[in-house]
């Protein structure tokens, strides 16, 4: 059961969009974990840089998504912003690494 839960709250994510890349939220490799805590969902994720532009507004967009997905079966969410470790592009999926020049 809780690794259904954490597989809905990856495929919500992936409907998650950094508006100046167009590349997904998990694609980008800026999700670092999905935890269930009995009916608390808890996703760490961390951005490019702390500087980001979209600072404000992914981790919103996050926590609209995985509400929409999980809150009609009781589930409340918590989207936790972390530093450690910094984001480096091997963190990308290698789509959006091709997407975006990078070469492996």
């Amino acid at each position: 059961m809780t690794e259904a839960v954490v597989e809905r709250a990856r495929a919500a994510l992936r409907g998650v969009y950094d508006p100046e890349l167009g590349i997904d939220v998990v694609a980008l490799g800026l999700v670092y974990g999905i935890r269930v805590e009995g009916q608390r969902v808890i996703v760490e994720m961390t951005l490019t840089t702390p500087g980001c532009p979209v600072a404000a507004s992914l981790p919103v967009d996050a926590e609209q998504a995985l509400e929409a997905a999980l809150g009609s079966d009781g589930y409340e969410t918590d989207v936790e912003i972390v530093w450690d470790p910094p984001w480096t592009p091997e963190r990308l999926e290698d789509e959006a690494a091709a997407t975006l020049g990078f070469r492996r």
